[in-house]
């Protein structure tokens, strides 16, 4: 009997192909470093035959997505337009899967969004490309979405995607057959920069920004954390300890802007962002993103972007 851990990767049709890359690489590795067939993989599709990744690419598929066959390690691989494609015999599958074995089932790049519509992420910290943050908070609110580049969950990992997944396998093979082997594999790979779950998917503020002012982070982050419900200038800048009139000058010196211009982009930008990835209501959306008043939200939307709300989703309704 082989001692070789089997990987099975479900493709939906536009998965991200740097993510499929970052996936089967590592394991391919693990068996030449080793010299030992460590691990086997499969891939499955919609229909058995082909799977679409969103750069064009056409790969040849093992399984039907109605078939999968045993394995230790499932995971589910997807990326544009997941929240349209067609999952319904896919997700049955995965239930299926669940309840029948102890198959790890795991979710790369926007993967994770499946597996929030299966109910196996409730409750539970998720790892989810940064691009689905906003629509997916607002439609799976029982799910601890995190920032982490993945969550090494006991029964169900999620990687956020692009490199994140080489990081989660080099995690995987660590776990099972030690760190010595991880690093000749990331050797390999080139990849000098290994990061742990916990690490950020995005740099952090005073990193992207260049700024090194407690102040302006700690503002920035009350913004962040009061999109639906906004607070003054005047009492961020109170709440961390300087004068409104100093919060006007750090927005004006680092960022070339004003405090309230900011936070209003911030909660257009996350409109924006709910306009294209949600079904949501325009009002729903007007709400959520601290707008009292529809017809307010659709002229300062139109200001900001050149088309209204309406017009940004595509639709007369």
């Amino acid at each position: 009997m082989s001692d070789e851990t089997r990987f099975v990767f479900a493709l939906v049709e536009d998965f991200t192909h740097v993510a499929f890359a970052c996936a089967v690489d590592p394991l391919r590795i693990a068996n030449l470093v080793s010299g030992k067939p460590l691990y086997s993989w499969s891939y499955a599709s919609l229909d058995g035959e082909t799977a679409r990744s969103s750069d064009g690419t056409v790969l040849q598929t093992h399984h039907r997505f109605d078939a999968l066959p045993p394995c230790e390690h499932l995971f589910v691989l997807s990326g544009l337009n997941v929240q349209s494609s067609d999952t319904q015999v896919l997700r049955a599958s995965l239930r299926r899967v669940d309840r029948h074995s102890r198959t790890q089932i795991g979710g790369l790049c926007s993967g994770a969004w499946i597996l929030a519509e299966t109910g196996f992420l409730n409750g539970r910290e998720a790892a989810l490309h940064w691009e689905y943050h906003d629509s997916f908070m607002e439609e799976f609110p029982e799910v601890h979405l995190v920032r982490n580049v993945f969550v090494p969950d006991d029964r169900h990992m999620t990687a956020s995607g692009g490199t994140a997944t080489a990081d989660l396998l080099l995690h995987l093979i660590a776990e099972q057959h030690g760190a010595d082997l991880s690093a000749e594999v990331a050797d390999q790979l080139v990849y000098n920069a290994v990061r742990e779950a916990t690490a950020s998917q995005k740099a952090s503020l005073q990193s992207r920004h260049a700024m090194r002012n407690t102040h302006l982070a700690s503002a920035i982050k009350i913004m962040q954390e009061s999109i639906s419900e906004p607070v003054s200038p005047a009492l961020i800048a109170e709440e961390i300890g300087i004068s409104a009139r100093q919060l006007e000058r750090l927005f004006g010196k680092y960022l070339n802007t004003s405090p309230k211009k900011y936070y209003m982009e911030l909660r257009l930008e996350r409109a924006r962002k709910l306009l294209v990835q949600t079904e949501m209501s325009i009002t729903e959306i007007a709400f959520v993103c601290g707008y009292e008043s529809t017809g307010h939200f659709s002229r300062t939307y139109r200001i900001a972007f050149g088309v209204t709300p309406m017009m940004q989703r595509g639709t007369l309704s």
